[in-house]
């Protein structure tokens, strides 16, 4: 049965991979001869074939956790899906749901190729560019911090100037940051739930090694540099918060909790790391629902939160919390997908799919506890 089940997931991450081609940008040069309209011309289908790949994402979630509770999978199991699953989608097309990837190539195309300041020349400034014609954030600024405009120099700088091996590059960048975040997770918490948790999670799986989502670099950081300070590093610790910190600005919500386990570590003192991740993970949901203030709530920000979430399981509500956010946010983009506008009743059906799942695990559990005392 375990056979089985690895075999059917691993066919069912190859064809949501050739699934994502059908959303190839029609401007898209370099991959115009695979382009075709279906998802364009065929709204409906392709929404329902999305919605159909989501919750089979989940289904697979859930029948992982179960197989591992009951013992039925074991850590080389799970290790052999998670490489099943980075290998598999890191062939897929990246600019499925977001063209973030596409915007971190223009943004460092501005600084390594042009050679000028990309927190002040903006990319649509170089008119003839071909990366204008499918980036969608071209009139902006930076939108990152510098630590991450450097860290994208390597992709790009070994693209050798050629658009495909340049993307296999970016895409590298992040799958590297996926299983270095896979690792610190296992030095950490020694708990193989925990790392299923965190690497099978299919929000964290797509937004990661599909979209290419610069977010876990930052939360790997951040997570590093709570690793060091648990074994005393002191200096290496604050190193790597400040370079999350500069990888996005998110990071920085995590300052007050870092001084006070800095203070306790110099001082010598125990520290419950258990109830640092759950402040962590509270804090950064913080930060998750305050972000609509500069524009929207995406579905890759829950990965500033999720990974905290996942290193104390034991934390029920917090847990089943966080994995019906990230269950919600995937549907985010089905009101586009099927109308292919963002105006209308979008903005709306975003918000209820976002929060509803969310806000019935929190019913369950308050009548739950009612019960319990009644």
């Amino acid at each position: 049965m375990k056979k089985s089940i690895i075999v059917l997931y691993s066919i069912f991450l190859s064809l949501f991979s050739i699934f994502s081609y059908l959303f190839v940008d029609p401007n898209l040069l370099y991959l115009r001869s695979i382009y075709s309209d279906f998802t364009f011309s065929s709204r409906l289908l392709t929404s329902v074939f999305y919605i159909s790949f989501i919750i089979a994402f989940f289904i697979f979630y859930g029948i992982f956790i179960n197989l591992l509770v009951k013992k039925k999978l074991n850590t080389r199991d799970v290790f052999l899906l998670i490489g099943i699953t980075f290998v598999i989608l890191f062939f897929s097309y990246p600019a499925m749901l977001s063209y973030d990837i596409f915007n971190y190539i223009a943004t460092s195309k501005v600084l390594f190729f042009y050679q000028e300041n990309p927190y002040v020349i903006m990319p649509f400034e170089f008119t003839a560019d071909p990366l204008l014609a499918f980036t969608r954030a071209a009139n902006k600024i930076a939108l990152y911090g510098p630590f991450w405009i450097l860290l994208t120099g390597f992709p790009y700088v070994f693209g050798f100037g050629n658009f495909i091996t340049t993307l296999i590059g970016f895409k590298f960048l992040i799958g590297f940051f996926y299983l270095a975040s896979v690792f610190i997770f296992w030095k950490i918490s020694k708990n193989i739930i925990t790392v299923l948790l965190f690497a099978l999670n299919p929000l964290i799986v797509i937004e990661t090694l599909v979209s290419g989502h610069n977010d876990i670099v930052m939360v790997f950081l951040a997570i590093l540099s709570f690793f060091l300070l648990m074994r005393k590093k002191t200096f290496l610790a604050v190193l790597f918060l400040i370079l999350s910190i500069l990888i996005k600005y998110a990071t920085v919500l995590l300052v007050p909790i870092f001084l006070y386990m800095l203070f306790n570590v110099i001082k010598k003192r125990e520290i419950d790391w258990k109830s640092v991740f759950y402040l962590s993970s509270l804090l950064m949901i913080v930060g998750f629902l305050l972000s609509p203030i500069r524009e929207e709530i995406y579905p890759w920000y829950a990965i500033w939160f999720l990974p905290f979430s996942f290193l104390v399981p034991n934390k029920k509500l917090l847990l089943y919390i966080s994995i019906a956010f990230s269950f919600g946010l995937m549907f985010r983009y089905v009101p586009f997908i099927f109308s292919g506008t963002h105006a209308g009743i979008t903005p709306t059906v975003k918000s209820i799919v976002t929060f509803v799942p969310s806000c019935l695990i929190l019913f369950y559990f308050l009548i739950k506890k009612k019960l319990g005392k009644t």
